[in-house]
């Protein structure tokens, strides 16, 4: 399992969960610290032995897992704000494609294996916010600056829906299934139907929502302002349960890891991690969350302000190749 954050400082972060013999606990042991960009990191994603981050120097950044290196780069003309990959059930190891969302409202498609550049679409008329792909490959949900949602039919590289909201969403994101679909404003959250966009719940946080991952079985983890990982159930629109103060300042980003083998061929316990402005990384298991306030499974400090994370249960096992791009 790898982790990767990102910094105001331009740092980037990479972890990989590993088992002490000794005691049979865990720990995430650091893989490489990079100054990787020029300015803050804003966004990362990783997929099996890919990982990329995005930043305000308008460049995104490629490393490669299993050598701890980076690999190469793909310019833009403005900042990266959000940054997807996809991977095909049968490639999990190595995802197919790359989606990049940035500040002027544009989308760029990728093809990750090597690292080429194939469309770029306008979207937005001002900065995308978040993007989120779906299941399947074939399309992705984006919300932006410009308080619109679209939908961008990533086959045919083009724009296929678009609508004005009421309030600008920070946050776009499918679940497991992608039956359903979800959007962030301020400290609400809506949960919608796929097919329709049909509302399905409206619910509130109460506190700023800052950082949001899908679980199994309808399950959305939430983290923010008010410090507590939040797990919703969105079938019932209830909170399922809650990590209170899970972190010491704001949580940044979420990564739920689904049930893997570890090195020793192992079933890991299912985790959640979570990253927070203080600098802290912490590894979670949610299922003893009803025994009462869990301690962390692993936990380290970057010492620096983390703006976000992202993560992957599938062991590196492929160096990808990258190809400049402008």
């Amino acid at each position: 399992m790898s982790l990767v954050a990102g910094s105001y400082e331009r740092f980037l972060w990479g972890y990989r969960l590993k088992s002490r013999k000794h005691d049979d606990s865990l720990s995430l042991a650091p893989l490489f610290s990079f100054p990787s960009h020029l300015s803050t990191i804003k966004t990362v994603a990783v997929a099996g032995s890919a990982a990329v981050s995005g930043g305000n120097d308008d460049t995104i950044r490629i490393y490669d897992l299993s050598s701890c290196s980076e690999i190469g780069s793909l310019h833009h003309t403005s900042s990266i704000t959000s940054l997807s990959f996809f991977s095909p059930p049968s490639l999990s190891s190595f995802p197919r494609n790359l989606i990049a969302a940035d500040a002027e409202g544009s989308l760029s498609i990728y093809d990750a294996d090597p690292f080429i550049h194939l469309k770029t679409v306008k979207i937005h008329k001002k900065s995308v916010n978040s993007l989120s792909v779906h299941p399947s490959g074939k399309l992705a949900l984006t919300v932006g600056h410009d308080e619109c949602l679209a939908m961008v039919n990533l086959v045919r590289g083009r724009r296929s829906f678009f609508c004005k909201l009421s309030n600008e969403s920070s946050i776009v994101q499918f679940d497991q299934t992608g039956d359903k679909f979800f959007m962030v404003v301020d400290e609400k959250f809506s949960v919608h139907e796929s097919e329709d966009a049909k509302l399905i719940f409206e619910l509130d946080n109460k506190k700023r929502i800052l950082s949001a991952a899908p679980g199994s079985n309808g399950i959305l983890f939430t983290g923010g302002e008010d410090r507590n990982l939040t797990a919703w159930d969105t079938l019932s629109g209830k909170i399922a349960y809650s990590i209170e103060d899970a972190h010491t300042a704001r949580i940044k980003g979420i990564v739920v890891l689904s049930k893997s083998s570890d090195e020793s061929g192992e079933t890991n316990p299912y985790m959640v991690a979570s990253a927070s402005s203080d600098g802290v990384i912490r590894l979670w298991d949610v299922r003893t969350v009803n025994k009462g306030k869990p301690n962390p499974l692993a936990e380290t400090n970057t010492k620096s302000r983390l703006t976000c994370l992202a993560g992957s249960s599938i062991k590196p096992l492929k160096r990808p190749t990258v190809k400049n791009a402008e």
